[in-house]
């Protein structure tokens, strides 16, 4: 494609090139690893669910009973397959036998790889079969009642009652917007299971829960209906349960999930090892279901200095690109992450801005970009807080970006009012319809402030790119590269539910969902 910003594309394929090489050694390590989230993942997708008497999940009591015992390297399949093959029962039945003490799954009758793939692949068929016809189900939408342009509107409902989401979601929709995100209750990301049924009580969000995902998917497919135009449901797999809940999402028809490889290690400060081997898998299920994720660059800005760190945003992103391509998913489903996040009484930030948007849509021409609006500047003067979002959504329209979550005048103040968003639609809407060719229209003054601006950023990303090419992903994450965030490759929450994959490790979804079976 031809630049307007004037950027070098052999350049920016040498930083691609650079992204990879990160990439693939952070895949060497993911390779040879298991952790109790992926084993847990491997349960839902044999259709374990549910808890036991105390209310612990169902799955989280079989991979415990194996990590106490020491086995879990030899993965969860091998143990249901054999314990499967002993008494004729199904998984979900053996699962109840282990919670209710009458089974012990460790005592293994045979090794053999054959028959135990033999077992196991009717309840894979099924449980696979159930995530396609969800995907078939969202083409289906799609290709009878369609779909509003890009970029999608995308607003927030976080009441903490799942209930009370479902009405200001769907009051959301006939506003006008396209993309509804279920906040995640505060903490959750740090449970290391994922509570079951429908809640109706959290702070600042929701609970994630596979009930609450059919409850919410539910009422946006009623609206939906009544509008003529399918309405997406966004949810977030991050934090120590990332892969149970993309499956949960997949089972349930989730069609966005905020899922970044390096979110969780920063800004949670969950153990780097365990976040890059949960990713690995939660991706694999996301880009099987047709999910698109959303990357969390935009977090980097809200504790470094959007100008001085615009390139570590850029490093970011060609990174999770590629962590997202040995995963399988298609550029597509790439909701990689940026964000207008300068301060507003900086000389041209507007420009400096308009450079960064534009630059990133143009290094990633096929991903639906995740731009997010000012939050870091944003005070209770929401009538400044209204401009500063129109400014946003005019680089958002400008820039072709693929989902624009929208400000809130509030925003700064509490959690938004359905007046709130109404207001925030419209700002967009207005803008949107009256510019919405000024991206084909406008061109980039050669040796002006934007071209200027895009090349700095790209030459700062490649020396970064270098840097890390060089020390390894988990020392620059140590040293703090991005979003001036300092943490140890031991540290953090869930190292020890990191194992090493032992000889009889079993994992046929990894082939099947990436298509190579």
């Amino acid at each position: 494609m031809t630049s307007k910003l004037g950027l070098d594309f052999t350049k920016v394929e040498y930083a691609r090139g650079l992204a990879k090489k990160i990439a693939d050694q952070v895949q060497e390590f993911v390779e040879q690893y298991t952790t109790v989230a992926v084993e847990r993942t491997l349960s839902r997708l044999m259709g374990i669910d549910g808890v036991d008497e105390n209310q612990v999940p169902l799955p989280n009591v079989v991979v415990d009973t194996l990590k106490e015992k020491g086995v879990l390297g030899e993965g969860v399949l091998f143990f249901i397959a054999n314990a499967m093959i002993q008494t004729g029962l199904k998984p979900q039945q053996i699962a109840e036998q282990v919670a209710e003490g009458k089974l012990d799954i460790t005592k293994v009758v045979t090794r053999d790889q054959k028959k135990i793939a033999e077992t196991l692949q009717p309840v894979i068929d099924e449980n696979v079969g159930k995530i396609r016809a969800r995907h078939d189900r969202r083409d289906h939408y799609l290709n009878t009642i369609g779909e509003g342009p890009k970029p999608y509107l995308y607003i927030i409902v976080a009441t903490g009652n799942i209930y009370e989401d479902v009405v200001q979601a769907q009051a959301g929709a006939r506003q006008g917007a396209d993309v509804i995100a279920v906040i995640r209750t505060t903490g959750q990301s740090l449970l290391d299971y994922v509570p079951y049924g429908a809640t109706t009580e959290g702070f600042g969000g929701t609970f994630a829960t596979q009930e609450n995902f059919r409850i919410m998917r539910k009422a946006l497919d009623e609206v939906g209906e009544e509008l003529g135009r399918y309405i997406r449901l966004c949810n977030y797999c991050s934090g120590l349960c990332m892969p149970e809940i993309a499956v949960m999402g997949a089972f349930e028809g989730l069609d966005v999930m905020l899922n970044d490889a390096l979110y969780g290690i920063l800004f949670r400060d969950i153990n780097m090892q365990r976040t890059l081997i949960d990713q690995y898998m939660s991706r694999i299920i996301n880009g099987f279901a047709g999910v698109i994720i959303n990357t969390g660059e935009d977090n980097y800005l809200t504790t470094a200095d959007a100008v001085e760190a615009a390139h570590t945003v850029l490093a970011s992103d060609l990174i999770n690109e590629q962590l997202a391509f040995s995963a399988g998913l298609k550029e597509e489903q790439m909701g990689l992450g940026h964000a207008f996040e300068m301060d507003p009484m900086l000389e041209n930030g507007f420009l400096l801005e308009l450079a960064q948007a534009q630059m990133t849509r143009e290094i990633f021409p096929k991903a639906t970009l995740k731009y997010m609006p000012p939050t870091k500047f944003m005070t209770g003067n929401i009538f400044r807080g209204h401009i500063q979002d129109a400014l946003f959504n005019i680089i958002g329209i400008w820039t072709h970006q693929g989902i624009q979550l929208l400000g809130m005048p509030t925003e700064a103040i509490h959690t938004p009012f359905m007046s709130d968003r109404y207001l925030s639609i419209e700002n967009a809407k207005y803008i949107f319809n009256n510019l919405h060719s000024i991206g084909e229209e406008m061109e980039f003054k050669e040796g002006g402030i934007c071209r200027e601006r895009a090349k700095l950023v790209l030459n700062n990303t490649i020396a970064l790119l270098e840097e890390i090419v060089k020390e390894g992903l988990f020392t620059a994450l140590e040293k703090g590269i991005f979003g001036d965030v300092k943490r140890p490759k031991n540290g953090g929450k869930g190292l020890e539910g990191v194992t090493q994959k032992g000889e009889n490790y079993y994992n046929p979804f990894v082939e099947i969902m990436k298509g190579k079976r």
